[in-house]
């Protein structure tokens, strides 16, 4: 059996404007340049962020209020999401794919309701793993609670640190929403909807084997 492990924001749904949105709100209220901490919020995770733009906040009063701005958001932004995400998740199996992300499970299910997307079983999120993309325990905990081999996953990303997460977990990458490859997938796609129709031929027969073998494209 193949499987199928989801990064979710950049990947399934567009929320790069709700990010900006967020961590501009976030920097208002500590004086900061809104510019300045979504290029650094970009790069690293949020407590990184902190110790780097408001190095003598407490962190977790930082923190706090950033997930007190997601929350509202998740409630009341706007979200979409990228063409061919529904279609696709719509034809797999529940058993065969999950969903491995940096943010919060509850944000996600949110997200997934605004925009009417189903949830599978399994969901890696930030709480259930200590170390976060690049390393590859997101990804390989996904795998074991799916009961999959790593190789036998295919990991559907957009971001260079999710990239080298599921490089290192010894799974088969490929690249999405992007005009230029991220470095190291073994396919790319300028558009999620572009992939669609390979990411379930990845899971319904050996051809997954092929693209892997043929390194990026």
């Amino acid at each position: 059996m193949r499987y199928v492990l989801f990064d979710v924001d950049g990947t399934l749904i567009d929320a790069v404007s709700n990010q900006r949105r967020v961590w501009g709100t976030w920097a208002v209220r500590y004086g900061l340049d809104a510019e300045e901490v979504y290029r650094v919020a970009l790069r690293t995770r949020p407590m990184e962020t902190f110790a780097q733009v408001a190095a003598e906040r407490d962190p977790r009063e930082c923190l706090a209020t950033l997930h007190e701005l997601e929350d509202e958001d998740v409630r009341s932004g706007i979200y979409a999401a990228f063409d061919g995400a529904s279609e696709l998740l719509n034809c797999l199996p529940p058993q065969v794919w999950a969903l491995v992300t940096s943010n919060y499970e509850h944000r996600v299910r949110g997200r997934f309701l605004r925009t009417g997307l189903p949830v599978p079983d399994v969901i890696v999120d930030a709480a259930a793993v200590e170390e976060g993309k690049p390393s590859p325990v997101p990804y390989l905990r996904a795998a074991a609670r799916l009961g999959a081999e790593p190789g036998d996953c295919l990991v559907i990303e957009d971001a260079p640190s999710g990239v080298q997460s599921g490089l290192r977990a010894g799974m088969t990458v490929w690249g999405v929403n992007a005009d230029v490859a991220v470095e190291g997938v073994h396919r790319h796609f300028v558009s999620l909807r572009e992939a669609v129709p390979h990411i379930l031929a990845f899971v319904s027969g050996p051809q997954g084997d092929a693209d892997r073998s043929q390194g990026g494209g």
